[in-house]
C-alpha cells in the first residue's frame, strides 16, 4: 500500500463511520465492481488503525461529554452522567451478543453478494426518509429507548445498513431530540471500537513486523480530519433534517447494485 492509497482509505473510512451510507456496503459493492483482486484487503492492524482515529475524532467533538460523564463517574453518584453511561452500556448489549454468537454468519456475509448490499441500502433510505419526516422534541433517550437503538446497532453489522443511520433514524423515530439522538449515536459506538481494538491485541492478531508507520500514520491522520468533519456535519444535518439527500443517495445505488447482479 503506497501513501496515497492509506491517505485515500484513511478519509474513506473517516467519512463512512458517520455519513449514513454504509461504509461496509460501499466497500462490498467496490470489490464486486473492480474485482477482489484489484481491491486487496487491508491489513488487521491498518483497520484497527483507522478505526482508532475515528473513535478519537468522536471523543474530540464531544470532549466536553466524555468529560462530564468520566466526571460524574467518578462522583459515584446517580447523577445524569451515570445514568447516560448505563443507556450505553444498555445499547452495547445487542451488538455483543450478535458479535459472539453469530460472527461466522456475519463473515461469510461479506462476500461480494451485491443484490443483498442493494436491498440494505434500500432499507436504509427508508430509514433516513422516515426519519426525516419525524416531528421535533426535547425527548432524552431512555433505557429503554437505548436497549432497541443497540439492537439497531447490531442489525447494522449488515452490510449495506449504515450503523450512524440505523442508530439516529431509530433513535429519531422513538421520538428523541435529533441532536440528542445523534450524539447517542456516535458515543455509543466508541466503547465497542475500543472493545474490538483491545480483542485484536490480547488476541495476538496484530502484528507490526511488516507494517510501514509511513502509511500508519497517514490513514490516521486522513482518518482522524475526515471524522471530525463529518461527525459534526451529520450532527448539523439531523438538526436541520436533510436525511433526504442521503436516503435518495442510497436509494440509487441500492437499485444500481442489484440491477448490476442481475445482469452481470
Amino acid at each position: 500500500m503506497d501513501a496515497w492509497e492509506a491517505i485515500v482509505l484513511g478519509i474513506v473510512q473517516g467519512l463512512t463511520e458517520f455519513l449514513p451510507v454504509s461504509s461496509s456496503g460501499h466497500l462490498e459493492l467496490g470489490k464486486a465492481i473492480l474485482g477482489d483482486q484489484s481491491v486487496p484487503e487491508e491489513s488487521l492492524l491498518f483497520t484497527v488503525v483507522l478505526h482508532f482515529a475515528t473513535a478519537l475524532s468522536t471523543i474530540v467533538v464531544f470532549r466536553k461529554d466524555v468529560w462530564d460523564i468520566i466526571k460524574g463517574l467518578f462522583q459515584f453518584k446517580w447523577n445524569e452522567e451515570s445514568q447516560f453511561s448505563v443507556k450505553i452500556i444498555i445499547s452495547m448489549i445487542p451488538a455483543v451478543i450478535v458479535g459472539v454468537l453469530f460472527e461466522e454468519q456475519l463473515e461469510s456475509l461479506f462476500g461480494g453478494n451485491i443484490a443483498f448490499v442493494g436491498a440494505m441500502l434500500i432499507i436504509t433510505a427508508v430509514l433516513l426518509w422516515l426519519a426525516d419526516k419525524a416531528k421535533d422534541t426535547n425527548k432524552k433517550v431512555s433505557n429503554k429507548n437505548a436497549f432497541v437503538i443497540g439492537i439497531a446497532q447490531a442489525i447494522a453489522m449488515l452490510p449495506g445498513i449504515s450503523r450512524s443511520g440505523a442508530t439516529i433514524s431509530t433513535s429519531v423515530l422513538l421520538g428523541n431530540d435529533k441532536s440528542k439522538a445523534a450524539r447517542f449515536s456516535f458515543l455509543m459506538v466508541v466503547p465497542l471500537i475500543f472493545g474490538k481494538i483491545a480483542k485484536d491485541i490480547v488476541s495476538g492478531d496484530l502484528s507490526t513486523d511488516t507494517a510501514n508507520f509511513t502509511t500508519l500514520g497517514l490513514g490516521f491522520v486522513a482518518a482522524f480530519i475526515a471524522g471530525l468533519l463529518a461527525c459534526t456535519w451529520m450532527i448539523a444535518l439531523v438538526r436541520k433534517s436533510k436525511l433526504t439527500w442521503f436516503a435518495i443517495y442510497c436509494v440509487l445505488v441500492g437499485i444500481t447494485a442489484i440491477i448490476v447482479s442481475f445482469v452481470s
